[in-house]
């Protein structure tokens, strides 16, 4: 079945794979499966999946290193899996460019509702390729790239740019974290919202100066 389009999983674990298997199929996903790094990054290569679901606790090729090198050919949405406990691989794999990341144990209808969130924005009609100036910022929809005040032009990943482009049409309020969740990563998350955070502080990273500030205790606001 594959009527909701393809989803790779990368996970050592066979009983965790059939499990997420069982769940995606009866949703009508095409799930495809690949036990390590080499061949879960072959698979992206060779099936174009959708989204890819990867475990940050492979053998050999960590779960880090894949996601490096799937972004570096490809925008795929990555959703990490752990198991870890600390905050530190789940920040580093945002940072390289993973979407979003589920931990273990995790319900598979959870990661099931969490990919079709992701699709539902994938298939949204394409942006118009309009351009809005933030001063002198200026955010290029259509070409999904930032030119900034020295006239560098920068493409941030395609999340970042989600969340820019956001910021940036409603410049001037106060967005809360829930908003933010349910606008640019398609749902409704209740707990922790450490990915957005982490997504702000590398659009200030690559865009220095960009005026992006913190509404402590409530969001981010885009200042113009």
């Amino acid at each position: 079945m594959d009527g909701r389009g393809t989803v790779l999983l990368i996970e050592d674990e066979e009983a965790i794979a059939d499990l997420v298997r069982m769940y995606f199929e009866q949703d009508g996903f095409r799930l495809v499966h690949a036990g390590d790094g080499i061949t879960g990054l072959n698979a992206v290569r060779d099936r174009s999946p959708r989204v890819v679901l990867l475990d940050l606790g492979l053998p050999g090729m960590d779960g880090i290193e894949v996601c490096r090198r799937i972004r570096a050919t490809s925008d795929v949405p990555v959703i990490m899996l752990t198991a870890r406990d600390t905050e530190v691989d789940k920040i580093v794999g945002l940072e390289i460019g993973a979407d979003d990341y589920v931990t273990k144990p995790f319900s598979p209808r959870e990661l099931v509702a969490r990919v079709r969130a992701v699709l539902r924005r994938s298939e949204e009609a394409p942006r118009a390729p309009v351009v809005i100036e933030v001063g002198p910022w200026r955010i290029d929809g259509g070409r999904r790239e930032v030119t900034t005040p020295a006239g560098e032009v920068v493409r941030p990943t395609a999340r970042e740019f989600d969340l820019l482009w956001y910021l940036a049409e409603n410049r001037g309020l106060v967005l809360t974290r829930a908003q933010i969740l349910r606008a640019v990563w398609g749902y409704d998350y209740v707990g922790e919202t450490r990915t957005i955070d982490v997504h702000v502080r590398q659009l200030r990273k690559k865009l220095e100066g960009v005026p992006i500030e913190t509404a402590w205790g409530v969001g981010y606001r885009m200042a113009g």
